[in-house]
């Protein structure tokens, strides 16, 4: 069987409509690019809407998620039965257009891990004004508490390399689990970090799955744990300061 070159994953929770538009232009980047890639879908445990013939639909690969039905399981899942050398993890209702992952890929070799962020020069974000100033004041917190030299630390579209990705065992169970899977990568593997300017778009259709009162939470309680953590593993300083661009964009 042939080296699969990119895995890209996307999470779903009810997002039928979104995929509609959005796998055929995955597929068409795949195919832009020359790669032998792959899609998987992480749907729910039983499907909820029509996801599984929206897959069949565009010949991509229909996973139901492990354990739960929270996103941390689903993130798992999707790494887990993830075959590419690179992965790009990125979401479903349409706020990361696929046409960025030709920019992603052209940096897989400049760093080993590239994110596409909100908060550097030339990054923005289309969201209302309130949900813009806590995701800056939740990363900023965040990079500073925890040593991180990164801006934007909770944007879920990033490349990674495969191999290091699948091996690292993490336990978050909602969107907490991105600042795991970063602060893992740099602290356990030493792994460098660019970011690159991205225009974050409003979702297509449907709501966000997200509740406010249960993200504070979560996100409080894992900054708690993950900072225990990086006093376990030593750490004092920024990990692996490898920026494209150091420079903030206000919200």
């Amino acid at each position: 069987m042939a080296k699969i070159d990119l895995s890209i994953i996307l999470p779903a929770y009810k997002e039928a409509e979104n995929l509609k538009i959005l796998l055929p232009k995955i597929n068409s980047v795949i195919k832009g690019l020359g790669l032998n890639g792959e899609v998987l879908i992480v749907d729910s445990k039983k499907p909820l809407d029509h996801t599984p013939q929206v897959c069949r639909d565009n010949k991509v690969r229909h996973v139901p998620r492990l354990g739960d039905d929270t996103y941390g399981s689903a993130v798992r899942t999707g790494i887990a039965r993830s075959k590419g050398k690179y992965v790009v993890l990125m979401d479903a209702d349409g706020s990361h257009t696929p046409e960025f992952i030709e920019k992603l890929w052209a940096l897989r070799d400049s760093s080993e891990i590239i994110i596409a962020s909100r908060y550097i020069a030339g990054g923005h974000t289309h969201n209302s004004w309130p949900l813009v100033a806590m995701s800056y004041l939740l990363n900023i917190v965040y990079s500073n508490l925890l040593r991180l030299p990164v801006t934007d630390i909770s944007n879920s579209f990033r490349l990674y390399r495969g191999g290091k990705l699948r091996k690292l065992s993490l336990d978050c169970a909602h969107f907490d689990i991105q600042e795991e899977i970063l602060v893992k990568l740099l602290w356990k593997y030493t792994q460098s970090v660019s970011e690159i300017p991205y225009d974050f778009k409003k979702r297509i259709s449907g709501k966000s799955k997200r509740v406010f009162v249960v993200f504070v939470y979560n996100y409080l309680k894992s900054l708690v744990k993950l900072y225990k953590l990086k006093k376990s593993y030593g750490v004092k300083g920024a990990v692996n300061r490898h920026f494209a661009n150091k420079q903030r964009s206000k919200p």
